[in-house]
This record gives C-alpha cells, structure tokens and sequence, in this order.
C-alpha cells in the first residue's frame, strides 16, 4: 500500500486542503517556522493516533479551531491486482469533551487499537536522539510502538498491564491491607511476563542488527543494544532472553513445539516477577508504589570499547547517539518488513541537518540500499534534499499553505 491522498483539516498551522502524493513521495521545501514538521506529523499521527513530537491532541488543533481532523488515502502498488482496493483512516479530535473518533474505511473503530499502523510508516526526526540521551521511559516508549503496530497480542497484554498497574497502585496509595494489594498480583504477573517475553524476543532479534546499522553509519565503530528487564530471570548471557527461548522469524505461530517453548518461558518470567514482588513487599507497602514490573525496564545502548563497553547516553558524542537513534529507526522499519510483509513508508524530518557529512552519506546511502516505499521528507531548501533527489517532486510550504 502506499500513501496516494491527504486531507488536512485544522491541524496545527496547516491550511485546509487535500494532497495527491505521487507514488515515489515528495521533498517538502521551506524555511523554518513555515509547518513542514507539522505535516509530517499529521502523516505519522495517523499510524500511531499520537504526535511524534510528544504534544498532546489539543495542542495539535489549530488556534481559532475546536476540532482537527487528517485522512489518509492508502492504495496498493499493484491497482490491478485481484481484490486491491482504496482504502481510507481517518482521525479526528475534538477540543471541546476531548473527544477522539478513528475510522478505517468509514466506519468508526470500537476500539483505538483498530486504528493503529495502517501506513507502516517509521519517521525519523532530530527528536529521535532522546531515544538515546533520554531517560528509561523514552526507551520504553519506542519498544512499546514497534511491538504494538508489529506484534500480535503485545498491546493488549499491554494495556491490561497497565490498567491491573494503576489498580494496584491505587491500592497502594490509599494503604490498604496487603491482601487487598495481592489481589491484583497474579494478572499483573501475567500480563507482565508477557510484555517482558515479547520485549526480551524483539531485542533478541534485532541486537546484530542494530550493531551492523551503526557500524556502518559510523563507519566501523561498534554499539550494542541489550534488554535490561527490572525482573531478574534465567537468560542468556548475552540478550537477556529466557534460556531455550526459540527466536525464528519465519516460525509457524502454529507449531505445537513454539507454542510449548513460549509457554515454558512465560512461565519461567512469571515465576521470576512473583518471586519479585514477594521480595518488595514490604518496602512496597511504605512507599505506596509498585517498584517492580515492565514498567521500569531499560533497553541499554552502548559503544563497543577495547576494555569496556560505555554507555552511550552518559559517554557517547553528539554524532554517536544520533546514529544510535537511526540504527533504531532503521530497524524498526525492518520489522515492519519482516512481521507485515510491507515496504515501509519513510518519513524524514530534516534529520540530516546535526550530522556530518560522512555520517549523512552513509545513512543515505542505507536508506537508498534499503527495501523502503515512497520517502517523505523535509528540507529548507532543493540542496538540502540528498535522497531520491532526481525522483522526489517538490512541494513549497509557506505559513502552512502546501503548493503541490
């Protein structure tokens, strides 16, 4: 599928008007200031229903609007294939009640989920680098999106996590008994050990992956990306993955013997995070919080060095985590490959402006290499467009108006 139309409505400085894209992409050109993130941003926001810039919905209605509303048109490659067919997401918030309405191909979803990754887009953005330099949460965050749009099952496990977490916190808070606080353990522990499995496998995975991306970003330095679970268990000792965990990309979700294996190794979590959770109990009960869970794992990147290796986010340069925060891209729309079978459609928010120009050459050059759809990117200015730069039509934006 491939993005053919946009209808923009009220979004943040946007003027109000449909887009035919062409099937290649575009190059958006304009000063700063003008709404050339903000337009990608609508484009990603109907893959995730969420900003990648972390505003919240009401901040993305425009000023002297109460409601915004964006639509993708999604048409396959092939038009001519049997059973192809247009097919429409809309999303649309309003300020007034913060009311939030999805629909796919007219019909309002029951639920937000039903809504989620129908573009298969990745955007990377220079915000990305928080991925790196930020806190534990950032890191969360990005695992949860790509297992979410890519893993069956994994968000629903995890909003249950998150729905038995604020129960159980709740709890807590209010300093009730510790019976009444137990009660809430085993489908925390379920759900839980779930999120952990499904987040110890994805890492598992990608790991050489993410390796073989920054070194060649990077021009032959090393990197590493590890899983380090807030539940201790028995792993691996290189990925944090639970002994005789099967990892197969191509494996039948069918297949008696990966079913066993998968059950077996939830089982071995579960039990971990039990264990856990009996251990915190007391020191629980005084704080009035949950101190052990998913909710506080960290994906660890570090550079490769001679005698040890060094956190990037603490130790790594400016030119080091933001190739770290591409290397996540680049694997994310390779998941997009692998689990949806779908050339991923590229969104680039001006995103070689902080890097140098080896640095810029090399992710050009991947991305080119890349199995990727239609490319949509931002630039100031014609020079600045170094992908795809005799194929992508260019667009003007000025004060939010799009001249196609």
């Amino acid at each position: 599928m491939r993005l053919s139309r946009l209808e923009l409505r009220h979004f943040r400085n946007l003027s109000n008007q449909t887009l035919e894209l062409p099937p290649e992409g575009v190059a958006l050109i304009g000063d700063n200031a003008q709404g050339k993130s903000n337009f990608l941003e609508a484009i990603y926001y109907l893959e995730t229903l969420r900003s990648f810039r972390g505003a919240r919905d009401h901040q993305m209605v425009a000023f002297d609007a109460d409601v915004f509303r964006v639509a993708a048109t999604l048409t396959a490659h092939e038009p001519r294939s049997e059973g192809a067919r247009p097919s429409e997401v809309a999303a649309a918030f309003q300020k007034r009640g913060r009311k939030k309405k999805v629909t796919v191909d007219g019909t309002e979803t029951t639920r937000m989920s039903e809504g989620l990754g129908h573009l298969a887009a990745v955007v990377f953005s220079p915000v990305d680098v928080e991925l790196v330099s930020g806190g534990p949460a950032e890191r969360r965050r990005f695992l949860d999106i790509v297992l979410s749009l890519n893993e069956h099952g994994y968000l629903s496990q995890l909003q249950t996590y998150r729905r038995v977490l604020h129960h159980r916190n709740a709890a807590l808070k209010a300093g009730q008994p510790a019976a009444a606080v137990s009660a809430w353990n085993e489908r925390l522990i379920s759900s839980g050990a779930q999120v952990i499995l499904d987040r110890a496998r994805w890492i598992d995975t990608h790991a050489a992956a993410f390796g073989a991306y920054y070194a060649r970003v990077s021009n032959g330095a090393g990197a590493r990306m590890t899983y380090r679970p807030n539940v201790s268990f028995d792993r691996d000792p290189d990925d944090g993955v639970p002994a005789g965990t099967r990892v197969d990309a191509e494996a039948d979700p069918q297949n008696q013997t990966q079913t066993e294996a998968d059950a077996a190794d939830h089982a071995t979590i579960a039990e971990a995070f039990r264990a856990a959770l009996a251990d915190a109990r007391e020191n629980e009960l005084r704080r009035g919080v949950t101190l052990v869970g998913p909710h506080r794992d960290d994906v660890r990147l570090q550079l490769v060095g001679k005698d040890a290796d060094l956190d990037l986010r603490d130790y790594g340069s400016g030119g080091q985590r933001r190739t770290a925060a591409l290397a996540l891209r680049l694997i994310e729309a390779e998941t997009i490959r692998e689990r949806q079978g779908r050339r991923p459609l590229i969104l680039l928010d001006d995103v070689f402006a902080e890097l140098d120009e080896g640095r810029s050459e090399r992710i050009l050059e991947l991305i080119d290499a890349e199995e990727t759809g239609q490319v949509v990117l931002t630039a100031p200015k014609d020079a600045d467009v170094k992908i795809r730069r005799d194929v992508l039509p260019r667009w003007r934006i000025r004060a939010g108006v799009i001249e196609a």
